[in-house]
């Protein structure tokens, strides 16, 4: 007969038992929880990288840009605001070696006379012109001869390809990237319209200058061009790091000008005289010094708060190609519109230098005068009248040459036949004549 365990060794084992698989079962607990944190890490590290570089391309590269008017506002308070920081002190025409006119030797000749100087005032009232009243001016006619001018340029551009030649010869010169392989011209329209110039005004100008009356005129006009003119190229990027070649990337890009509003400024600066530096420093300070005259010229320079809408197609990748992205457009805004506010947005200005407009006789063209064709009777009558006096003296020459071989015939000379075989032109041939 078995002896059954008691109640309390019972319940003694089973709690040995359980203490025994705790024990067991708390070992590996450590590492389970040190591999589920480093899971953790890594899932999120990853998801963190995921998300930026969405976030990078939905909204850097794929980002709507603004609307054209917030882009206009904002780039014109920014060239405001920039316009009144880098105001210059100094006039266009200001310069350190200006000479004035009232310090210049006049010629003590009497014979070409010296007006008086005309001053601003002066000139508006002879031409009958009042700033403060004069209606803006439409400039119909103007616009017709610019449009003839373009038109012209247009058709000498298509017929020879010299816009095409040039383009690839700049863009491919010395001032190329060198991360960039040769850029090909791959689209050129020259556009269909023509610029319209309308509400011209006349108006004095200040020079800031120290001098009095150094206001000069200057005319204001608005210019509207809409029209599609459009430049395409096509390039790769290649990147030389570690080794040349490493990776290429193909890029073509195409800017289109759709429209160009603003105000233009034209007003001209007349010559100037400047001192010229001396060569010799011991005569750096002597009172008589050479003077140069500057020619001429025209400047014309536009408002800041001229307007310039354009579109730009892009195309990025070989395979995988990505088109239009947004920010290569707004970077190639940005920087035709900075290189255009370098140069001919106020307060700099663009000056050309103007040729003499007095009549010449080597720029005179069409059907020739009476004058020229009487100097042209007079000059071949002149050069007709010396062949025949040419020729009679050759003729004289040889009559003497046969008097003299028939006296020697006749005396009996054996040197006649000398004298004939030279008479009749037997290989003998009068020093200085001329061709009958």
């Amino acid at each position: 007969m078995t002896a059954t365990p008691s109640l309390e060794s019972r319940t003694l084992y089973i709690n040995i038992a359980e203490e025994a698989d705790m024990g067991t079962g708390n070992q590996p607990a450590p590492q389970e929880q040190s591999s589920l944190s480093f899971t953790q890490g890594f899932l999120l590290g990853q998801l963190s990288v995921v998300i930026f570089i969405g976030a990078f391309i939905k909204f850097f590269i794929f980002g709507d840009p603004p609307s054209p008017e917030t882009t206009a506002s904002t780039r014109a308070l920014a060239r405001q605001s920039r316009d009144r920081r880098h105001r210059r002190s100094f006039s266009i025409n200001s310069s350190t070696s200006v000479v004035s006119r009232s310090d210049v030797r006049l010629s003590p000749s009497n014979v070409l006379r010296h007006p008086p100087r005309l001053t601003t005032p002066i000139i508006l009232a002879k031409t009958y012109y009042n700033v403060n009243a004069h209606q803006p001016e439409s400039l119909d006619w103007f616009n017709v001869l610019i449009a003839q001018t373009i038109a012209q340029f247009r058709t000498d551009a298509h017929q020879d390809e010299a816009i095409l030649t040039s383009l690839t010869g700049v863009l491919n010169g010395p001032q190329k990237p060198d991360f960039l392989s040769s850029i090909k011209v791959t689209e050129i329209s020259l556009g269909e319209d023509f610029p319209i110039l309308s509400n011209c005004r006349v108006h004095p100008v200040d020079d800031g200058s120290t001098e009095p009356d150094t206001t000069r005129l200057q005319a204001r006009m608005d210019v509207d061009l809409s029209d599609l003119i459009t430049f395409g190229i096509e390039t790769k990027i290649v990147l030389n790091w570690p080794r040349p070649l490493t990776a290429v990337l193909p890029v073509a890009l195409a800017v289109s000008i759709v429209r160009f509003s603003g105000t233009l400024s034209i007003s001209f600066l007349p010559s100037v005289s400047q001192s010229t530096p001396s060569a010799n420093p011991a005569n750096s300070c002597s009172s008589q010094q050479p003077l140069s005259t500057t020619p001429t010229s025209l400047a014309f320079s536009f408002l800041p708060d001229y307007r310039l809408d354009l579109h730009v197609r892009s195309l990025v990748g070989s395979r995988s190609r990505l088109q239009d992205i947004p920010k290569i457009a707004q970077m190639v805004e940005n920087r035709l519109h900075a290189w255009i506010d370098e140069r001919c947005v106020e307060p700099r200005v663009q000056q050309v230098a103007l040729p003499s407009l007095w009549p010449r006789k080597k720029n005179t063209r069409g059907p020739p005068s009476e004058d020229d064709d009487s100097l042209g009777v007079r000059a071949s009558e002149t050069i007709r009248d010396i062949r025949e006096e040419a020729r009679r003296e050759v003729e004289d020459e040889r009559r003497k040459d046969r008097e003299h071989w028939e006296r020697e015939a006749a005396a009996g000379y054996p040197e006649g036949l000398r004298w004939r075989s030279r008479a009749e032109g037997g290989g003998y041939e009068m020093p200085g004549a001329m061709p009958a």
